[in-house]
This record gives structure tokens, C-alpha cells and sequence, in this order.
């Protein structure tokens, strides 16, 4: 079956562990570009409480039995066969009214979300099951008494309500750090376009990867779902910033104070610098992308751009150059290969845009493209839910309303002059919060005094310019590393932002007591738990290494031939280190001192065992500090305990972090930090 083609599929809901049909026929639902019935989607009679109490049940209690890497691991899989079924999804992509083009970015942008998340756990989280956060918290002078933030997998579902604009990346990117958590979730996509999620969520089922229980999807009316949330639920949510505080508001979500994340649609705005003028670089990007926000997807993202906010000076050229390249975007069925712009996703969806472009039309009047008019290459305007670009210019923006607060989910942009920088940013912030803005400027004064007023206002601001024009991904393009959402009307919430979005689904607790319990707790070794003293911990594989491990070395003194060889060697001749008497003078020394890096090569010579074994390489230092100036005739010894053995799940070793602390002869500490080495699961070594 194609995304235009006739035959219409019952959708069904996987739920309790089964994929489920709702009582009835289930209700039509079209495809965008043609009118005709695509699918069937219903939810009657089926069970969300057991829903729930299954996914806490199984789905909860199999991830959180993993770690975090293979939890990682698993959605990396995932990930790849997904990417192997891409053309499966594009084709059911044109059904959505989008072009295979806007199709990549929700299909294999969502993909490549999962992908991202996958790695960016892998690479910078432990491989455990409990993070810490944040250093050790000394609570006594005798290191009987210390306190740890942890984070734990809550023991709930995550409920992600999603968008009709996005089904796959809307789900990938929400699912991607509930799972890596260790939280399991329920999908519930928007009907309008709920055939095309139900499919990859099928295919990723079908891998067999994932855990009883971890994915579960509801196609169709959510109905009571949300009433049986508990305590350790989260509940998230893109949408209607009207139907979002509707669901924020429920009874159950206010009872057991359930964690609600909204992402709704905001009056994004892109700011043309008042430095770049027609004939710049900066002017022809911003109006290439002004453009391009207007039409992908035919204007349906939450990231698009609605407000045009220029400089008077060049509010005629920007208004002609944007009217050009717009009436210059063909628009058709979204399969026909010369169609750069398809449908919106319902008739319906067509008609509210409509209306709320003849609302606009009360403050601003249309200057390029029409609500009845259009050309198109292939389709029918009866039955597809096309819509021509409309441009609007309002002349007194300041004072206006409506192109501040009233948004057309569509292909529609409005035009506003600026005087000056300051005007600028308040017209931005009268969007009262958005997702994204962008300014496209070349000039440094311009960004700071622009970008500094937008921030409080917006979740992200993209500066584009002529150095970063080929490598940018754009206003509307919300990346994995980055948080997505804003403040106000845009919802308040948070989405992704790299691993900040995994411990969204994460209870932050302060633990507190003996270091050899927290220890017990954590899996890192702090100062005053336990150690072990036998052989070398150097000479010790994975296998046989446990934190607490540990050599206190022999004394090295630290001579005025030592700092001078040194300083001759590496060229680092700092006055506090060759001259007695600039030394003397600097508040911090009494007189000559060693090179804080002398002190780190001298501690590896006394730590380091120099045969071949299972530490394989020293691959970096975390959180190096000087504490106490060395002297000419200072000793210095150290003492080096195994803190963290982080396995890798897919190679032969593992990262394993130390902590080395170096004191002088009267016990004080003149340097700590972190070593980081690669070591054998074995040794010797299996080839």
C-alpha cells in the first residue's frame, strides 16, 4: 500500500503486551493530498489502566534491570533497522500531505535523533544503573558523614502525546531518553497522521529488541488515559497550547503532582540585523530562509517561522524578495517529484489557517499569495488540502495584537518593521515566549545587544551569517544535544537537550551517611570508604579490579634542579618558577615554586607501574586542581584509589576513573584529580 493509493487499514493499538483493535469500524481518517480514507482509527474498549499497570510492571522492572549502555545499545539497534526500512515509512509519509523531502526530515531526522541519544549515552554516561550528580558533599571533619546526589529510573510510564506533524521523529525524540532512563513509555500520536507512526512502531516491535512492555501505543482517542497517572508517571506533551493546559490541568495530573512537560505552538520570529541590507549575504540567507520555514511542510511545524521582523529601511525589499522566491514555490501532490511544496494535513487544518489569516488580516494586509487562488502542478484544491504561501505586512506592529497571539499553522508568515535594536527584541518578546528565533546579522554588537534580549524570551536562538551559512541547520531544525521548547507560551517545558533529557525521567535524591554505604549505593569510591591494599592495582584486569583499590607510593622530593630541567625542557619559564624575588612579590607564593604539570609527571612516575598489563592507556585528567604551592625541597607522594569501572559492553575493556591525590610531607594536598584509563576485561588480554 502507498501513502495515495485506496485501501484503508483498521489501525491498532499494542497494549498489554498484544496489538488491539477498538470496538466499532473506527473513524476515517484521510489522506491529505487526495481525500480519500487512508485508515480506521479507534480506541473503544480497550483497558488504559491495565495498559499502564503492565508497562510499570514489565516494561519498568526489564529496563531498569539493565544498564544505562545497554539500555543505549538496545535503541542503537533499533535505530539501524529502522534506517534499513526507511523507504517503507516515505511512503506512507505521503499520505501526510508532506514531501519526501519534509518526509526526511521527520523520518530519518527522527532516526537520527535515536541514533544521537544512543551514542551520546554510550559516551557520556556511566555504565550503570545509578547516576551520581554533581561532587561529594563533606558533611564532617573526620570523613565519617558525607552526602551524594544519585538519580533512579522512576517507576512509572512515560506518556508521550504527540503532534500531527511529526510522527516518527515527534515519538523518536521522545521515547529516545525515557528509554535510556529506564522509564518505558506509551506513544499516543495524533490521529491525523497516527498510520504512520503505528507502522515504525510495528517494525520496531517486530526487531524483537526491546523488552516486554518498554513501547506501547494508543491509535486513536486517548479517552481516559490519563486519569489512572500515578505519582511516578510523566506525562509529556506537543500540541495546542489550549488542549495542553487542558490535560496539565487534569484531576489525577494535579492529585499526585505527575510531570507534565508541554511543547506548544509559539510566534516564532526570525530578525533580519539591522546591518544587513539588500545586496549583503546576511539579507539573501535570511529571506532564503524565511522562505523555506514557510513552505516545509507546508508551514505545519512548531518551529516555524510566523513573525518577519526587519528594519524599515529595507522592509519593501525584504517584503519583494520574499513575495518572489514564495510565488515561486510550486506546490502538488506530494510523490510528483516537481511539487516543492505539498498539502496541509486535513481540509479542516486548511480551514482554521484560513481563518486565522482573516484574523490577522484585521492588523495586516496580504502582500503576496492568496486564500483562493492557486496553481498547482498536480492535485485538486476540492479534495487535497493544498494552500498557496500567504505573506502578510502589518504597519504598526508595536501597538498590534492579533500578530502577536494569533497563529496560522500554516504556510503564513507576517511582515513587521523595527526601528532599532531595542524595537527589535520587543517585538520578539511580544510573541510572551516561543521556541525559537533566529537573527541573521554580521555584525558582533548586534548579536550580543539582540541575542542577549531574545534569550530570556526563547528555548534557542540560531545566528546565522555568511561563515556559518553552509554548515547551519537552520531556524527550525531542533537537534538531540539541544533543548527544545521555550518559556510562556511556547509551554515552559523541555524536550532533549543530550542527557538532560534523560534525567527528566529520573528522581534526583540527596543521599546521605557513611561513605562506605554511599559508596555501597553509587558504585564510586569516595574518601573514607573502604580500600584494598594488596598488589598493584595497575596489574589488575577488569575481572579483578573493585573500587577501593590502592597504592600510597614512596616520596619524591622536589629539587631546584627538578623545576629548572623542567622549565628548559618544555619552554614554561613563568616568572613564580625561575625568579625568587617576582615570586616573593605575588600574594600567593613565598618564593619559587614547582610547575603544577612537574608535580603531575612527577605523580605518574611514582603511581605508574611501568611493565605491560591490563592498563591499557591513560586517555585523560578530569578536574585537576592545584591546592598547595611545592617548594625546592618539598616530598611529595600520592595516593591513587580506583573510584568508578565503567565495563563497555560491546569490547574487550573498560574506562576505569581514579582518584589521585597528591600531599607533601606534612600531609597537605598540593594537587587532586581524576585519572581516566582504558583497561582489560582480562588479562592477559583475549585475542
Amino acid at each position: 500500500m502507498n501513502g495515495t493509493g485506496n485501501t484503508a487499514r483498521r489501525l491498532e493499538s499494542y497494549v498489554e503486551g498484544a496489538w488491539r483493535t477498538g470496538e466499532g469500524d473506527g473513524k476515517p481518517v484521510l489522506n491529505a493530498a487526495t481525500g480519500q480514507i487512508h485508515a480506521l482509527i479507534g480506541t473503544d474498549g480497550l483497558d488504559f489502566r491495565a495498559a499502564l499497570e503492565w508497562g510499570r510492571a514489565a516494561g519498568g522492572r526489564a529496563l531498569r534491570a539493565m544498564t544505562i549502555h545497554e539500555r543505549a545499545l538496545l535503541l542503537k539497534a533499533v535505530g539501524l533497522k529502522l534506517m534499513e526500512q526507511k523507504e517503507e515509512f516515505y511512503l506512507e509519509n505521503f499520505a501526510t500531505g508532506a514531501t519526501r523531502k519534509d518526509g526526511w526530515i521527520d523520518i530519518e531526522g527522527g532516526i537520527g535523533t535515536l541514533l544521537t541519544f544512543a551514542s551520546k549515552a554510550r559516551r557520556e554516561l556511566p555504565n550503570t544503573k545509578v547516576l551520581t550528580e554533581g561532587p561529594v558533599e563533606p558533611l564532617s571533619r573526620d570523613s565519617t558523614f558525607a552526602a551524594q546526589h544519585i538519580l533512579t529510573p522512576l517507576r512509572g510510564v512515560a506518556i508521550h502525546i504527540n503532534a500531527f506533524n511529526f510522527p516518527v521523529w515527534g515519538m523518536l525524540e521522545k521515547i529516545a531518553p525515557s528509554l535510556i532512563a529506564g522509564m518505558p513509555c506509551i506513544v499516543k500520536p495524533a490521529s491525523q497522521t497516527a498510520y504512520l507512526t503505528e507502522l515504525v512502531v510495528r517494525r520496531i516491535l517486530e526487531t524483537g529488541l526491546l523488552p516486554d512492555g518498554a513501547l506501547q501505543i494508543v491509535t486513536g482517542s486517548a479517552r481516559d488515559l490519563l486519569d489512572h497517572v500515578i505519582e511516578q508517571d510523566v506525562v509529556t506533551f506537543t500540541g495546542s497550547a489550549s488542549t495542553g493546559q487542558k490535560l496539565k490541568s487534569g484531576p489525577a495530573i494535579l492529585q499526585h503532582s505527575v510531570r507534565f512537560t508541554m511543547e506548544a505552538d509559539s510566534l516564532n520570529a526570525s530578525i533580519l540585523g539591522i546591518d544587513a541590507g539588500p545586496g549583503t549575504e546576511e539579507f539573501d540567507l535570511f529571506v532564503k530562509e524565511v522562505s523555506r520555514e514557510m513552505t516545509v511542510k507546508a508551514g505545519q511545524k512548531c518551529t516555524a517561522i510566523r513573525r518577519v521582523i526587519v528594519p524599515k529601511m529595507h522592509e519593501g525589499a525584504v517584503v519583494e524578495a520574499l513575495s518572489r522566491r514564495l510565488e515561486g514555490t510550486t506546490i502538488g501532490l506530494p510523490d510528483d517529484e516537481r511539487a516543492r511544496m505539498g498539502a496541509l494535513v486535513s481540509l479542516k487544518d486548511r480551514e482554521d489557517v484560513k481563518s486565522k489569516v482573516g484574523m490577522l488580516a484585521q492588523e495586516a494586509e496580504i502582500v503576496s499569495g492568496s486564500l483562493n487562488e492557486i496553481d498547482l502542478v498536480s492535485g485538486d484544491t476540492e479534495t487535497g488540502a493544498f494552500m498557496a504561501p500567504v505573506l502578510l505586512r502589518c504597519g504598526n506592529p508595536v501597538i498590534a495584537e492579533a500578530v502577536h497571539s494569533v497563529e496560522a499553522f500554516g504556510p503564513v508568515a507576517t511582515v513587521m518593521a523595527y526601528e532599532d535594536n531595542d524595537e527589535a527584541v520587543i517585538l520578539a518578546q511580544k510573541g510572551r515566549g516561543s521556541l525559537v528565533s533566529s537573527l541573521f546579522t554580521n555584525d558582533n554588537a548586534v548579536a550580543r545587544e539582540v541575542v542577549t534580549g531574545l534569550a530570556p524570551f526563547h528555548g534557542r536562538v540560531l545566528i546565522g551569517n555568511r561563515r556559518s551559512a553552509k554548515s547551519s541547520t537552520g531556524h527550525g531544525s531542533p537537534l538531540a544535544p539541544l533543548v527544545h521548547g521555550g518559556p510562556g507560551r511556547a509551554g515552559g517545558g523541555e524536550e532533549m537537550g543530550g542527557m538532560r533529557g534523560v534525567k527528566h525521567f529520573m528522581q534526583r535524591t540527596a543521599v546521605q551517611g557513611a561513605p562506605e554505604l554511599l559508596s555501597a549505593v553509587t558504585g564510586q569510591w569516595l574518601d573514607g570508604a573502604p580500600v584494598r591494599a594488596d598488589v598493584h592495582p595497575f596489574r589488575k584486569s577488569l575481572a579483578e579490579l573493585t573500587i577501593g583499590d590502592q597504592i600510597v607510593t614512596e616520596s619524591r622530593e622536589v629539587t631546584q634542579a627538578d623545576v629548572e630541567h623542567f622549565a628548559k625542557f618544555t619552554g614554561d619559564t613563568f616568572y613564580a618558577h625561575m625568579d625568587s624575588e617576582a615570586a616573593k612579590a605575588n600574594p600567593f607564593f613565598d618564593d619559587r615554586v614547582a610547575h603544577g604539570y612537574l608535580i603531575a609527571s612527577f605523580a605518574a612516575g611514582l603511581f605508574v607501574d611501568p611493565d605491560p598489563g591490563p592498563v591499557l592507556a591513560n586517555y585523560g585528567v578530569d578536574n585537576l586542581r592545584f591546592l598547595t604551592p611545592v617548594y625546592f625541597g618539598d616530598s611529595l607522594k600520592v595516593r591513587l584509589t580506583c573510584k568508578e569501572i565503567n565495563p563497555r559492553e560491546n569490547a574487550e575493556h573498560g574506562e576505569v576513573r581514579w582518584d589521585c591525590q597528591v600531599t607533601n610531607q606534612n600531609d597537605e594536598v598540593v594537587a587532586q584529580y581524576d585519572v581516566l584509563t582504558m583497561v582489560a576485561k582480562t588479562w592477559p588480554a583475549v585475542t
